[in-house]
């Protein structure tokens, strides 16, 4: 029994952030300076400017459990300039978007608990998105996605896939800061086993690219979290219709 609604209250808040500390500091080793052990929260300076969108299961709230099982986290342009900066132009020159003229929306800290992962939670995730975009008008979407560990020789393979296969036009290519940048051109492409690349890439990546998204130039390696990230790009105007009705056929409220 699924239910997707924007956190409302600093209670719910601290839900969304228990989860994330399960998924982000217990399970992939990152941390943070506002990362609290002692309360077992994950959470950093943005989280008051962002919106929280929570997924729950309402069998785990009949046990008493935390029943968020799914966050995706939310930051508007509007929101964004009242704060200064978006949370990826910490690793992500992002002035070919923000120069665009159009309305931006920022996607980020997204997880799932565990046993919620490859079934039909992210599916509930997405199609809540679609009537938050659909509302305020958002046109571009855009965030951070992640590869567990900073081997950047480890994932070569999805990597330079993504760089030959899915890498986004110019009017939309953000590009990797330095020092911490990394190319993804790392295997020329006779030698790349397709197959295999793509079976690397996370399903949160996998997600974005099936609705027509794209990646940024180079990967960032951020050692704090322990990951090596990417930035995804999906321009709303180009979703055929075909994957517009696979996102917003319910409405999940």
């Amino acid at each position: 029994k699924f239910k997707v609604k924007l956190a409302a209250s600093p209670e719910e808040l601290l839900a969304a952030q228990r989860l994330r500390y399960d998924v982000f500091v217990k399970e992939l080793g990152g941390k943070g300076s506002l990362v609290d052990h002692d309360k077992q929260l994950e959470r950093d300076t943005y989280d008051p400017y962002c919106d929280h969108l929570l997924l729950y299961d309402e069998a785990r709230n009949a046990q008493k459990e935390n029943a968020v099982v799914g966050v995706y986290r939310i930051l508007t342009s509007e929101r964004a300039a009242e704060l200064g900066h978006f949370y990826s132009e910490d690793e992500f020159d992002l002035d070919v978007l923000k120069s665009s003229g159009r309305k931006l929306m920022e996607l980020g800290r997204s997880c799932l608990h565990p046993e919620y992962r490859g079934g039909s939670a992210m599916l509930y995730l997405w199609q809540a998105l679609s009537h938050y975009i659909i509302e305020r008008g958002i046109e571009i979407l855009f965030g951070v996605a992640s590869f567990h560990g900073t081997q950047v020789d480890t994932i070569k393979e999805p990597l330079s896939l993504l760089y030959y296969n899915h890498l986004a036009p110019r009017e939309l290519r953000v590009v990797a800061k330095h020092p911490h940048n990394q190319p993804m051109d790392l295997i020329v492409p006779h030698e790349l086993d397709k197959k295999r690349a793509t079976l690397a890439v996370p399903s949160l990546i996998k997600a974005y690219l099936r609705l027509g998204g794209f990646v940024g130039e180079g990967a960032f390696v951020d050692r704090a979290f322990n990951t090596t990230d990417v930035c995804l790009i999906l321009d709303t105007a180009k979703l055929s219709e075909r994957q517009k009705q696979i996102y917003v056929q319910r409405d999940p409220k």
